[in-house]
């Protein structure tokens, strides 16, 4: 199975991805030489393991009838000084005071489920190509 996705150039360091019926707009901060328009490239691929993480925190939540309202995901993300290389990143899974006892470690499971941290632990190939239009 394959998924397509289109990447467009929009001027200046803008970088779109068009998929499905969506599409996707990236920029780089001022700082960078970009219009500082949309989350950088960078920043899109961290926040998806987040938002991955979430999904399946709501996912649960929904099943069990608990919810979401009062919760949130804090993602934390640790560099090197040095190389500027991620290190770590942490997911704190914020819960209200009547969350169910019962089910806070079931809820960390859920997270930790999340398909986008999975392709860390096995990452997929990316070959990068030129084709004549």
């Amino acid at each position: 199975m394959e998924s397509i996705f289109n990447i467009t150039f929009d001027g200046n360091k803008k970088v779109s991805a068009h998929f499905r019926d969506f599409t996707v707009h990236t920029d780089q901060p001022a700082a960078g030489g970009g219009d500082n328009t949309a989350p950088s490239p960078f920043e899109m691929f961290l926040a998806s393991i987040g938002t991955c993480a979430g999904f399946y925190v709501a996912s649960f939540c929904q099943s069990r009838s608990i919810a979401t309202d009062n919760m949130s995901i804090v993602q934390t993300v640790f560099r090197n000084d040095t190389t500027h290389m991620v290190e770590k990143v942490t997911l704190d899974i914020i819960l209200p005071p009547d969350f169910p006892e019962k089910y806070k470690a079931a809820v960390m499971k859920a997270a930790d489920t999340c398909s986008v941290k999975k392709h860390f632990l096995k990452p997929p190939e990316i070959q990068v190509n030129t084709r004549i239009q």
